[in-house]
């Protein structure tokens, strides 16, 4: 009885942050950015830059 109840406690405890772990994209995901008027995204610097015209 005592070795189920431990098996239990811990599968309780373990298993939620396992299925965490497994389902976390955090770090893969990429958000889109807008920069304002007149100010394009410089993929290079990460940064929005004013728009020149010649």
């Amino acid at each position: 009885m005592t070795f189920k109840t431990l098996l239990t406690a811990a599968a309780i405890t373990i298993l939620p942050g396992l299925a965490m772990a497994a389902g976390c994209n955090y770090e893969k995901q990429q958000q889109a950015m807008s920069c304002a008027e007149g100010s394009t995204f410089d993929e290079a610097s990460g940064t929005c830059t004013p728009v020149t015209t010649s």
